[in-house]
């Protein structure tokens, strides 16, 4: 079964809003574990204006499932994430001041930047996820470059998906059938939601994992944590 990952930025930027401490970024993080995910996910920004770094090392010693740390590989990044060693990183194309992610990786342009960041991770055992569109050639270069993984970033498909959800999912399916066909692991994330979830995995069954959170903690509003958390399993399954 498709593996999930919880996105939990949008808990600390809850908290960075008011100050202090409430609520508490990582007693969330362990009841999703608790509660059923597989992973949990952070994105730390140059800015610290939602997850910190700080953050990020606190999580690590606590975390019993797997940690994916997702972010542009900055020299600070890179640093931290070699300090911290979580099981994956994801390599996101962001701008410093991009208030989501809202491209993937143009990997024949930056194949050589790629490549040598995807080497220094892997040195250090961390499996390297690159955050990718449909172009196939990009996902190729991806694996040319000695991605572990890849990420499809969903947003087109989930703004298609209301009006014509199969034409909305087909160049996805190209996509992860090109990953699996290199032998790379396929993950997915980027405006994922209860609504459009279950398809794409019917339609892709071979995504690894899908790293949600900004649905999901909006859902956790109404339904409470652990049942979203199940809520968001049940449509993996």
């Amino acid at each position: 079964m498709t593996k999930l990952s919880v996105n939990i930025n949008k808990v600390a930027t809850l908290r960075n809003a008011r100050g202090g401490s409430i609520p508490d970024v990582c007693r969330v993080a362990l009841d999703c574990e608790l509660f059923g995910a597989e992973g949990i996910t952070v994105h730390p920004r140059p800015d610290e204006r939602h997850i910190r770094y700080q953050d990020v090392r606190d999580l690590k010693p606590l975390l019993t499932t797997e940690f994916n740390i997702e972010g542009y590989p900055s020299a600070s990044f890179i640093e931290l994430v070699k300090e911290v060693k979580p099981a994956q990183v994801t390599l996101v194309p962001d701008p410093p001041g991009a208030i989501t992610s809202n491209a993937g990786w143009d990997t024949v342009e930056h194949f050589d930047f790629l490549k040598s960041v995807i080497a220094g991770f892997q040195s250090e055992g961390i499996r390297v996820s690159v955050f990718v569109g449909t172009d196939l050639l990009h996902i190729e270069y991806a694996a040319k470059a000695g991605a572990d993984r890849v990420e499809l970033y969903t947003e087109p498909y989930a703004s298609q998906y209301g009006s014509d959800k199969e034409a909305a999912v087909a160049p996805f399916v190209a996509a992860g059938e090109k990953a699996l066909a290199l032998g790379l692991g396929l993950n997915a994330g980027h405006d994922l939601n209860l609504d459009n979830l279950a398809y794409l995995i019917r339609r892709i069954p071979g995504i690894d994992e899908v790293s949600i959170g900004h649905a999901l903690i909006a859902d956790a509003l109404y339904f409470g944590l652990e049942k979203t958390i199940q809520l968001y399993k049940d449509q993996l399954k």
